[in-house]
């Protein structure tokens, strides 16, 4: 693809709403992209994939992804969200950061690679529901393909590898008492017994310590409780938000967790996994080469609900995400597309 084409591809994305859990427009321009291109697409939902050549069982499988979804339009636009506007540098435009420009340079590096063919199976996965964590999105598909031995997670990261990124759980707590008349201080006051395990959360450390991600954090962001100002409470929520590093499984920190705790701690989920990789992968490794620096990533990805190796690099700068007027440097663009290639051009993986 020529570069001009990449832009306008871009362009059509930001034109075309896709709010998460409402992508199929978005979806149907992947894949008349594919096809117009000479790949034959396959689809489940609003997720849309190619593969570069006939698959060949003797070789590891490499996975390009970057979601199609967006956030809704913040408050603060200047501009139209979904009218792509080239001022100078900048394309503006929502999604265009996070994460169209990572999307178009992983289909145009897609592209230029298989014209040749790779020491690898090559699959391009645009993916749906990233910004919801949906059943919708990536999860869905990962059933319909091969063996994954490595992928490729387009975020803004300025080109440099995010090798580490914490996992996620959010934890409902409940602390129960006793309800009793506050005037002669019956019952037990589950408040009080939170107190106790609040205080846990805030200062518990964790023994592994990840050298790229640090301790495992634990945040406690929300808490509820009485009913009157006369009445002893016999319940009190809380809300815990649990940043796993790598050193811990979920449900092996969740284990942990409620040996420590008397309150009931429900999860809301525990499948956003942690994710770390090598620094000495063949991929980490040619990165260093081409003069890119490794870094622990704050934000999660598809990597969470990856349950094999991978690699969050892209174009853009995940500080300008979710932001009113989002943009992408049509340069950051331009140098994704020969790092991406640079990087996967003849890399050899072990399956």
């Amino acid at each position: 693809m020529e570069f001009r084409e990449v832009i306008s591809l871009l362009e059509r994305l930001i034109k075309t709403p896709s709010i998460s859990r409402d992508e199929s427009a978005v979806a149907d321009i992947v894949w008349d992209e594919f096809l117009r291109m000479g790949f034959q697409p396959q689809r489940k939902g609003n997720n849309v994939w190619a593969e570069a050549w006939a698959y060949d069982a003797g070789k590891p499988t490499i996975l390009l992804d970057a979601h199609l979804d967006t956030v809704k339009p913040v408050a603060g636009w200047v501009r139209d969200p979904f009218t792509p506007s080239v001022e100078g540098e900048r394309l503006y435009g929502l999604g265009s950061n996070d994460t169209g420009a990572s999307l178009v340079s992983l289909i145009a590096t897609f592209v230029r690679l298989a014209q040749s063919e790779q020491p690898y199976n090559l699959i391009c996965l645009a993916s749906a529901e990233e910004e919801v964590t949906g059943i919708g999105g990536v999860r869905m598909v990962l059933g319909e393909l091969p063996t994954i031995d490595f992928a490729i997670v387009g975020e803004p990261t300025q080109m440099h590898p995010a090798v580490a990124e914490r996992g996620l759980m959010v934890f409902d707590c409940v602390a129960r008492g006793v309800s009793g008349h506050a005037a002669r201080q019956e019952g037990v006051n589950a408040i009080y017994k939170a107190m106790e395990d609040i205080e846990w959360f805030r200062s518990y450390t964790f023994p592994r310590i990840s050298p790229m991600l640090g301790p495992v954090k634990m945040s406690v962001t929300g808490i509820e409780a009485g009913t009157q100002h006369n009445v002893i409470p016999a319940e009190c929520r809380f809300v815990v938000d649990v940043r796993v590093n790598e050193c811990y499984q979920n449900e092996e920190l969740l284990a942990l967790v409620r040996e420590q705790v008397h309150s009931e701690v429900t999860p809301r989920s525990t499948h956003l996994s942690s994710s770390f990789i090598s620094l000495d992968h063949p991929a980490v490794k040619r990165l260093k080469a081409l003069g890119r620096v490794p870094f622990a990533s704050p934000t999660m990805s598809n990597q969470a609900v990856m349950p094999f190796t991978t690699l969050k690099l892209g174009p853009g700068d995940s500080a300008r995400s979710h932001t009113a007027d989002e943009y992408i440097q049509l340069s950051e663009i331009e140098q994704a597309m020969e790092i991406y290639y640079d990087l996967l051009n003849g890399l050899k993986i072990k399956s």
